[in-house]
């Protein structure tokens, strides 16, 4: 039986609500009802880290971080997240974050902090999208498929704390190519406040939930046919304050695959059109017989 939304969601604020071990090192669970997959979500971590980092970090905002996935985490058990400060400026702070679990690095971060000042000003506009609650969520297209695939993607379903209406979606299990480029609202499933930390890094935790198949739409391959993929690595550049708890667009594109790699890159802007945030990720996309 799935959580209810709220139920899910707390799950993810408790994982990223971590425990103080020592001057710079902190633990972190994975939430109890994604203890039974194989691999921890590669967000999780990058929310985790960021976390920590923020945890010896005043009076600054993150504006950009970059970590490198090393080893799958095991989601049976807890994952040390050890900062070090790399450097106090007067107006950047510099943290590196290595998550550690059963004595092994499992993913390397790195997080600038920057003190609030004005500056110039431009971005890229919004390209128009229909209003989110007129596209279906992914649960509503999930309650409409065939039991067979309503049960195999219960076993591998991780956005229960976060909705998505996706808008150009393709089915996982007889994927046909389409372009490089697909675009999706997402926000939490229930109000999480506007603490700016909480919202950063619960945002960082959904980035990773659909960029990396991007670059498998023009090749007709997904997760479940055709290819073994994986996070390789993820950079977050944070640009404004959002909140979690309403309507963003994940514009996303890959414009290059090759040597089992794939590049994505992600624009997200709030319903008022303005761009908080950029994304890229490479990962691998290998194939695969079957």
């Amino acid at each position: 039986m799935k959580d209810t939304p709220m139920t899910a969601l707390q799950g993810v604020l408790d994982a990223l609500d971590l425990e103080t071990v020592e001057v710079n090192l902190f633990r972190g669970e994975t939430p109890m009802a994604e203890r039974d997959h194989k691999r921890i979500y590669g967000g999780q971590v990058i929310a985790q880290a960021l976390t920590a980092a923020y945890r010896t970090v005043s009076g600054r905002t993150c504006h950009s971080l970059q970590a490198y996935f090393i080893r799958p985490g095991d989601p049976k058990a807890p994952v040390l997240f050890e900062v070090e400060r790399s450097r106090e400026g007067r107006s950047f702070t510099t943290r590196r974050v290595i998550a550690i679990q059963h004595g092994e690095q499992i993913l390397n971060l790195a997080a600038s902090f920057q003190v609030d000042e004005p500056g110039y000003e431009h971005q890229a506009d919004m390209a128009p999208a229909p209003d989110p609650l007129t596209v279906p969520s992914d649960e509503e297209r999930m309650a409409a498929a065939p039991e067979a695939v309503r049960t195999m993607m219960g076993q591998v379903e991780r956005d229960f704390a976060i909705e998505m209406r996706r808008m150009d979606p393709v089915n996982p299990f007889a994927p046909e190519k389409a372009p490089p480029h697909q675009r999706l609202w997402f926000k939490a499933k229930a109000p999480i406040g506007d603490d700016l930390v909480l919202n950063q890094c619960l945002l960082a935790y959904a980035t990773d939930m659909s960029l990396l198949a991007t670059c498998a739409r023009p090749h007709g391959v997904s997760w479940f046919k055709g290819v073994q993929m994986a996070s390789l690595d993820h950079v977050i550049w944070f640009h404004r304050p959002a909140r979690m708890d309403d309507w963003l667009l994940y514009d996303q594109d890959s414009p290059w695959s090759g040597g089992a790699r794939g590049f994505n890159r992600g624009a997200i802007f709030d319903t008022a059109g303005r761009l908080v945030a950029s994304v890229a990720q490479e990962g691998l996309i290998r194939p695969t017989q079957g």
